[in-house]
């Protein structure tokens, strides 16, 4: 069993719900509001082939019918997003995010309240609409960028910040000390804006302004991370260099995201961002049994142990 120190991690409060880090591995839920989505799983995916085929009322039925899915399947929160971030995407105005975003998270927060729910944008006129409309976080995936206009939200709302590494060209000379060092400066940043350190959370940035090369180090050296002092995510799941391993389409990569969810809690990640919720939280209970030593007896017990 491994000590992952839960009271050097404390506790951040995400709408409704207390996350005590290190107790276990916590899922988010993937709801891509989006026609481009990398993995295939966009809700707008009809709007490639005829904009005008899409209706908004079906797809935030369609979102609240997933994130439903998602939270009988364990999913602790639910990440919601209304642009691609991936290679090569389309950008959309910050008026059509806010318009594919909203309406779901305003349906997803009625639907299901008692589930934090965090926007994935870059974009603050996105962000502070999504928390007015019932969103608990932001999900950054620029928090190492020179623009410190989200965290000032984050500061103001007083919500917890996801802060992940990011770079536009995929150029290092030591990966992992480079990385430690660009999210220990924008954790002091946001804490000096005003964002609590509890309500500070790293994200790698697997995929990111990083080769696949350089994805597979992160994987080895992701302990390292823990010398930061705050709970880690990790978003491994369908992404690109899985397939490159594995010579496989974003919709056959089940396997290999699980074994990379199994590596990532025993190198001490607090929370794993994935489409396939079901299987990925019963890897990670697996995990944490082995790891962290958190596991309950089922209500009937039988057969071989």
């Amino acid at each position: 069993m491994t000590d992952f120190g839960t009271d050097r991690l404390g506790r951040t409060r995400i709408g409704p719900t207390t996350f005590g880090w290190g107790e276990r591995t916590f899922v988010m839920g993937i709801l891509n509001v989006t026609p481009d989505s990398f993995s295939g799983d966009g809700l707008l995916a009809t709007e490639r082939d005829d904009p005008g085929e899409v209706d908004a009322g079906d797809t935030v039925q369609a979102a609240v019918a997933q994130a439903r899915r998602m939270v009988a399947e364990g999913a602790d929160i639910l990440d919601i997003g209304g642009e691609s971030t991936r290679p090569g995407h389309a950008p959309v105005t910050a008026d059509e995010e806010r318009a594919r975003i909203v309406p779901v998270v305003a349906a997803v927060r009625g639907a299901l309240p008692d589930t934090p729910l965090s926007i994935d944008t870059t974009k603050p006129a996105v962000a502070e609409a999504a928390l007015a409309a019932g969103a608990d976080l932001i999900n950054d995936v620029w928090g190492v960028g020179d623009d410190d206009t989200l965290v000032r939200l984050a500061a103001d709302h007083g919500v917890p910040l996801v802060v992940m590494h990011n770079r536009a060209e995929p150029h290092y000379r030591s990966l992992l000390p480079e990385v430690i060092a660009d999210l220990q400066r924008a954790l002091e940043r946001a804490a000096r804006i005003g964002v609590a350190w509890d309500d500070l959370i790293v994200d790698p940035g697997f995929g990111f302004g990083k080769t696949a090369d350089h994805n597979l180090e992160l994987l080895r050296e992701l302990g390292a991370l823990r010398l930061l002092g705050r709970p880690i995510l990790l978003g491994t799941s369908r992404k690109s260099t899985l397939g490159r391993v594995l010579d496989l389409p974003a919709e056959q990569r089940l396997e290999a995201t699980l074994a990379t969810t199994t590596l990532g809690i025993a190198a001490g990640v607090d929370l794993i961002r994935v489409h396939d919720v079901g299987a990925n939280v019963r890897t990670a209970r697996m995990t944490d049994a082995v790891v962290r030593g958190t596991w309950a007896l089922p209500a009937t017990e039988g057969g071989p142990s």
